[in-house]
């Protein structure tokens, strides 16, 4: 019997068991034709001669689900019986209330009314199996991150006593004011319509069909309003506390299931760095290229429509999923301003480690052309190689930049306006681009200039291989197409001299 038990428990309540996986799918098809028979039957009148056969197909499937509802119920095994011993009746009794929790929790109940619909005097539950598709979506891998129909239930039940509060002020009003309405308002013959009164005038509803005459019914009408105010203010404002931050994980999901691929993820984004996205606009069409900002803070207001929002951790990896950063074209990692450099950049550098360890690990990774470009912002220049070691391809030291722009200045007088100039998306700007492919390769660095110059308008200045660069070189210096070209030209340039693919 005990073996009998513990077989039937892994069937209905054991995931990893493989008599679940067979009974859980089969379940799914039951309730979808429960559904089709029941919309099938409402559309077909009585005379129809398939009428009988889908009525009776319906009572089989109400039969599969009673059984398997009452094989569910006493298959349940409630955690404390795992933790506790107990004497025989405390075992009993136990069992029985674990149970009854059980089977009149949320989906359950929905499970049992849809049951009792089967029979005539309650044909009209038969709608609440339209319900049951909540239990599919429950378990569903849909939702791999947040799955928002779980939270709903879990917050439900994690406030339960904020809940039974709420219902309880709602019962209890609704019951005062029908017993008081029944015993004042004559025409009002039965407890029943009193409630139902009571509960159409606390909900502002206000139907008319039952309307108080005399002088106590409309002052018992006039109080049950103003409670009803209170009652329901108090009821919304415990639905909204506890449900809104479930109902909004959806949108955690959103950008997840999404199918955005080349977009850029801006990481660790804080409002001192709101001019990045400034540049982020100039620079790229954000119409093409999706951007996406990944922190862990909510959105601020001056945020650009063009950017989405995500609000997460970018150093665990458990979070990367929802900015779908293994589809991502590059990641910009922001130092933060709000804490000490060293504390700042460990921050950067640990969200570069976990960013390379998490793609590695995604299937779809291994198939991309180029990998995922990481330019990572550190304050302090002694951990540069630690950001490079920690998987950033390009490491900018913001900090030094800036001062050492400030210090040049002050010899060579507006050459920091001129460096800005070429940094930022002005006239002139800094590009780095493919051999051309009209030259034969290998060519020297003065024919390759004089080439350019004439054919493009275009000044080149360096040239960049795969572990150096070089700027102003030798006018000899053989250049091949593994060389990468540094020239500043107008932004319209890149059309006919596009990058390496």
């Amino acid at each position: 019997m005990k073996h009998f038990y513990h077989r039937l428990h892994n069937v209905f309540h054991n995931p990893k068991s493989t008599a679940y996986k067979i009974m859980m799918p089969l379940i799914w098809i039951m309730i979808v034709i429960s559904i089709l028979l029941f919309l099938v039957d409402i559309n077909i009148d009585e005379s129809h001669p398939f009428k009988s056969i889908i009525e009776w197909f319906d009572v089989v499937i109400l039969v599969f689900f009673a059984f398997e509802y009452i094989a569910r119920i006493i298959s349940y095994e409630a955690p404390r019986f795992a933790l506790f011993n107990h004497s025989t009746s405390s075992l009993l009794r136990h069992n029985v209330n674990e149970r009854l929790k059980y089977a009149f929790g949320p989906l359950n109940l929905i499970d049992l009314l849809t049951i009792l619909g089967g029979s005539p005097e309650l044909r009209g539950l038969r709608a609440l199996r339209l319900l049951r598709l909540l239990r599919l979506l429950k378990g569903s891998t849909i939702f791999q991150y947040s799955n928002p129909i779980h939270e709903i239930f879990d917050s439900i039940h994690k406030n339960r006593l904020l809940y039974l509060l709420s219902f309880s002020l709602v019962a209890f009003s609704t019951v005062v004011g029908g017993l008081s309405i029944f015993l004042v308002e004559k025409k009002i013959t039965n407890i029943a319509d009193g409630l139902w009164w009571a509960i159409v005038t606390l909900t502002t509803v206000g139907y008319g069909d039952i309307s108080p005459e005399s002088f106590l019914g409309r002052f018992v009408a006039a109080t049950l309003m103003i409670v009803g105010m209170f009652t329901l203010a108090l009821f919304a404002g415990v639905v909204s506390q506890t449900l809104l931050q479930s109902v909004l994980s959806i949108r955690e999901e959103q950008f997840r299931m999404s199918t955005h691929m080349n977009h850029i993820v801006i990481c660790n984004y804080e409002p001192s760095a709101r001019i990045l996205l400034n540049t982020l606009l100039q620079e790229h069409n954000l119409e093409e290229t999706k951007a996406v900002i990944f922190a862990n803070m909510e959105r601020p207001n001056d945020i650009p429509s063009e950017f989405e929002w995500q609000m997460g951790d970018p150093t665990k990896e458990s979070t990367l999923s929802k900015v779908r950063i293994s589809y991502a074209k590059a990641c910009i990692v922001v130092g933060s301003r709000s804490v000490l450099p060293q504390l700042a950049d460990a921050s950067t550098i640990l969200t570069a480690f976990t960013i390379r360890s998490f793609v590695k690990k995604h299937p779809e990774y291994q198939k991309r052309k180029k990998p995922l470009y990481i330019a990572a912002e550190i304050l302090d220049s002694e951990n540069i190689e630690h950001a490079r070691t920690a998987g950033a391809d390009e490491v900018i030291e913001s900090t030094r930049v800036g001062f050492s722009l400030l210090s040049h200045a002050i010899s060579q007088h507006g050459s920091a306006a001129v460096l800005s100039s070429i940094a930022t998306l002005q006239e002139q700007n800094l590009f780095i681009g493919s051999f051309p492919k009209e030259l034969d390769s290998p060519t020297d660095f003065f024919t390759l200039s004089s080439h350019l110059q004439k054919r493009y308008s275009i000044l080149l200045i360096g040239i960049k291989s795969q572990t150096k660069h070089q700027i102003n070189p030798p006018s000899d210096t053989a250049i091949t197409e593994e060389h990468e070209l540094i020239y500043l030209a107008e932004k319209s340039e890149l059309l006919n001299f596009p990058p390496k693919d």
